[in-house]
């Protein structure tokens, strides 16, 4: 394996670099502002859309997607390195459209979307004109287990209709949140994991009832998590994506390079949170030495810095492997990593907050905040716990001996 960041890759980390730097660290506080003074958590700051123009003008956009026709034509490897720079900043990944959940609802509709569904909603979502959400998770049945999940979807003649409530359904709460895909049970008698599909509902359908946001430990995330009831919404049946049976299929096919994004972005959450730590700790003083001279400061940034590496290299690795032998090949990589990145990088933020004292828990720093969001990915796309029974099954198979027969 070569760790080498191909030519590509290097262009674009410098450009990302410059443009984080120019235009995305010195945006963060007038979008805190702008969001703050709207008395509105879910308003869309103007600057936001202002970074929208910049990134697309300067071709820093849809950089997730290796479509060259619509994305930059990045592999797994070469887009890993940028999602890092995106996870230092919570507003790059918008200004870049770069987002999560619109990458895997872009990547399912450029992958397995009709002609007529990428018209309608894939051309807006490529374009930053509109956002979606994903609705999986289901409040009354315990959806680390997708088997459980129970939202009936029903054929009636030309139509869908689809019952049953949703909740951690990320960005709903957007102003330019326009569809969802909605995973529900289509045929609850057929084997297990042909039961479930994915259909495409347009919010403003009637039926749908946004009931209320889910905060975070407290905070009110801007795209929002919502808690969603489905109540005899109709749909056409052109709206099921791939055909009835492939939500399963669907859903794996969607987590792999979002599990890659998702853990970049940490490692890069991580890197800036160890950057103010050890800005905190040189300036500093306690007892007549700046904090940077206690040993256990210097554990910490020793520890921080071993644990990124680790992370990002194992990271590294995950994506390597869906370039050169799949997904499938690299399940495993990709359940490590979902756990390793993930955890590192609440490690680093603590040890961050905690050197930041009493600041260190307010918004005047952004650690309290990118904490609650990483503590959250440790849950989702599954919990660890998920992860690491996949792991173990893997590393336990050659020793339990075969059924006779």
């Amino acid at each position: 394996m070569d760790f080498e960041p191909s030519q590509r890759c290097s262009e674009f980390k410098e450009r990302l670099t410059a443009f984080m730097d120019e235009h995305i660290y010195p945006a963060e506080e007038v979008y805190e502002r702008q969001l703050r003074e709207s008395g509105n958590p879910h308003h869309q700051p103007q600057v936001m859309e202002e970074l929208k123009v910049r990134a697309r003008d300067a071709g820093l956009w849809n950089m997730f997607l290796p479509d060259p026709e619509h994305g930059a034509g990045l592999s797994n490897s070469d887009y890993a390195p940028l999602a890092e720079i995106l996870g230092r900043a919570r507003i790059a990944s918008e200004a870049c459209n770069c987002s999560a959940p619109d990458t895997g609802n872009m990547e399912v509709l450029h992958q397995f979307g009709s002609d007529e569904q990428k018209d309608r909603w894939l051309t807006p979502l490529l374009d930053g004109e509109i956002r979606s959400a994903f609705a999986m998770t289901e409040p009354d049945v315990a959806s680390s287990d997708a088997t459980n999940i129970a939202l009936r979807i029903e054929r009636d003649g030309d139509e869908y209709v689809l019952n049953g409530r949703k909740w951690w359904t990320t960005n709903v709460f957007h102003p330019h949140c326009r569809i969802m895909i909605v995973m529900g049970k289509t045929q609850p008698d057929a084997p297990t994991y042909t039961q479930q599909s994915q259909v495409l509902v347009p919010l403003d359908t009637p039926g749908v009832t946004v009931v209320r946001n889910l905060p975070v430990f407290g905070y009110t995330h801007q795209d929002g998590h919502g808690e969603i009831l489905f109540e005899d919404v109709r749909v056409p049946i052109t709206n099921v994506i791939s055909k009835e049976g492939d939500g399963f299929m669907i859903a794996q096919a969607r987590l792999g390079p979002g599990r890659i994004h998702h853990c970049m972005r940490a490692i890069g959450a991580a890197e800036r949170a160890l950057e103010q730590l050890c800005k905190r700790a040189v300036s500093r003083v306690t007892f007549g030495q700046p904090l940077a001279k206690r040993g256990n400061i210097q554990d910490w940034i020793a520890e921080s810095r071993i644990e990124i590496e680790m992370a990002r290299l194992l990271t590294l690795k995950a994506a390597w492997m869906m370039d050169t032998v799949g997904n499938q090949h690299a399940r495993m990589e990709i359940a490590a990593i979902k756990v390793a990145a993930p955890n590192v990088a609440l490690k680093v933020l603590d040890r961050a907050i905690q050197v930041h004292g009493g600041g260190g828990v307010t918004e005047d720093f952004g650690l309290a905040f990118a904490y609650t969001h990483l503590r959250t990915l440790r849950l989702a796309d599954g919990p660890d716990e998920v992860h690491k029974v996949s792991i173990a099954r893997r590393e336990l198979a050659p020793y339990i001996p075969r059924a006779e027969g």
